[in-house]
């Protein structure tokens, strides 16, 4: 059975100010598949995932991305993630005097109103957000907080999360979701995003480390280092990694 290509990235290049990065980057997610982009720091796995979502100060001097067959590259940031891309942020952003509450509904329904759904009044937005939020142990209280303002790193992922299983995505690009997270939170967080999994949603797990591939089991395993994609495999490439390290695909300066 045929699979539909979701994201296709061809050839990809970019630099930021005048440093290239992505150097002739290649990589085709289909529905439903989870790949794994892993290597060492400073390799440019999160300038990959802000070039994708259009982050300003990044410019793309060579190569395509086609997201469900559209150009992603000459969208807006907007309509990228209006189209079905979600960033989880390494390092999410505060943004003081904005309820979380209010930003996450005015996401929703900017994207429903994009889709040509109706847009969810009050009662029903909160209705649905704390049925979701209660599966990430994410309360009504915190919902009501400034987004993201005296969060723990814990409680900022649950919520990255809780915007994901609300905005319902057709791609996510997971930037370090592991990052700061103790055990306990890295077991919700990944059970959240598991239960996303549904044979259409896909996902590109961005991480230096092994132990996130133990809850958010990959289909696919990138090394990633200098550029582009000097290895892939399957699970058990990430195994090898922990236990050998990047040193053979570093190159010496």
């Amino acid at each position: 059975m045929s699979k539909t290509p979701l994201l296709e990235i061809e050839d990809l290049c970019a630099r930021v100010e005048d440093k290239e990065i992505i150097k002739g980057f290649n990589l085709t997610i289909n529905e439903g598949e989870v790949h794994a982009l892993m290597g060492p720091n400073g390799a440019g796995k999160s300038t990959l995932s802000n070039v994708l979502c259009g982050k300003k100060g990044y410019e793309v001097t060579g190569g395509s991305v086609r997201f469900k067959g559209k150009d992603l590259l000459s969208m807006s940031p907007e309509d990228r993630a209006r189209e079905g891309i979600f960033l989880s942020m390494q390092y999410p952003v505060e943004i003081p005097g904005v309820p979380t509450s209010t930003f996450l509904k005015h996401a929703v329904n900017a994207i429903r109103k994009y889709h040509n759904l109706p847009e969810l009044d009050t009662m029903e937005f909160l209705k649905m957000v704390r049925e979701e939020g209660r599966k990430l142990g994410v309360d009504s209280e915190m919902i009501k907080r400034p987004l993201n303002v005296g969060f723990s790193g814990g409680e900022k992922k649950r919520l990255e999360i809780l915007q994901m299983s609300i905005l319902k995505p057709s791609f996510a690009i997971m930037d370090e979701v592991d990052s700061g997270l103790d055990i306990d939170a890295l077991k919700v967080v990944s059970e959240g995003v598991n239960a996303l999994r549904d044979g259409k949603f896909s996902m590109l797990v961005i991480t230096h480390y092994q132990r996130l591939l133990n809850y958010v089991v990959p289909d696919f395993v990138h090394v990633y280092a200098d550029g582009h994609i000097v290895k892939s495999g399957n699970k058990d490439l990430a195994l090898e990694l922990e236990e050998k390290g990047y040193a053979e695909f570093v190159k010496e300066k």
